[in-house]
């Protein structure tokens, strides 16, 4: 109960003096979501508080008409702070980490550095989390057979991350940035999918570097166990 109580306080302080007494960010969201799972995970470690409210996509609640009107394009992740409505998860991170983060180390101040990282989040979006999306999603929801030539376009793009990797310890900075957040994300998610990444030993060891980084964050419940959710949708697919 004190603990609760605790609780209750640090976050009413934290509307009162940080946010200037405004709302609690709305999290529109589904938990197996890679894009969504980088949202969650990055509010953790900004010890942010989000009114989490879960959008079923899969039964089509994204096309409620009240969910409509505040994102036409009826995605998730979907971030409503105050009446400023995000989405794009890449655009809520950048976001996120400028309102709320205590410094500037996941989203570094520096016009080279942050480039880099803009750069790598864009890579992932239109690039390596694309291709994993092409290659895997058709299978997953829709019953497809997997298409050879985008496993080998996922292959190329993995390929090319493995070459950004190199003499670097994370992916755009020296530190962990939201870059390697949602690349991370991408990476579990194309493991759990079973996908062989023994080729790619740079990207094996930064991967591994990266999850050592998020135990302390709940890396397994917001993002280890859903990306096996999601995996054994796949699995379950493949076998019909």
């Amino acid at each position: 109960m004190l603990d609760e109580t605790t609780h209750i306080v640090k976050e009413f302080v934290y509307c009162l003096l940080i946010r200037g007494g405004t709302m609690t960010p709305t999290l529109y969201y589904l938990p197996p979501s890679p894009p969504c799972r980088c949202i969650l995970l990055l509010a953790k470690m900004l010890d942010l508080p989000l009114d989490l409210k879960v959008i079923n996509i899969l039964e089509g609640e994204q096309m409620k008409p009240e969910f409509l009107e505040m994102n036409p394009q009826h995605c998730v992740p979907t971030l409503n702070d105050d009446g400023l409505v995000l989405w794009e998860s890449r655009a809520i991170l950048s976001y996120m980490v400028s309102a709320f983060g205590k410094d500037d180390a996941l989203y570094p101040k520096d016009v080279r550095v942050r480039a880099l990282v803009d750069q790598r989040l864009m890579f992932d979006l239109g690039t390596l989390y694309q291709r994993m999306v092409e290659y895997y999603f058709p299978t997953m929801f829709m019953g497809a057979p997997l298409d050879e030539t985008k496993k080998a376009k996922l292959n190329e793009a993995l390929g090319w991350f493995d070459d950004i990797l190199k003499g670097r310890q994370f992916s755009a900075a020296e530190q962990f940035t939201i870059a390697d957040l949602t690349l991370m994300v991408t990476i579990s998610q194309i493991e759990a999918f079973g996908f062989d990444l023994v080729s790619f030993n740079r990207v094996r060891q930064w991967y591994k570097r990266c999850k050592e980084f998020m135990q302390p964050y709940d890396y397994e419940e917001l993002n280890g166990n859903q990306a096996l959710v999601l995996a054994e949708m796949f699995k379950e697919k493949l076998q019909k």
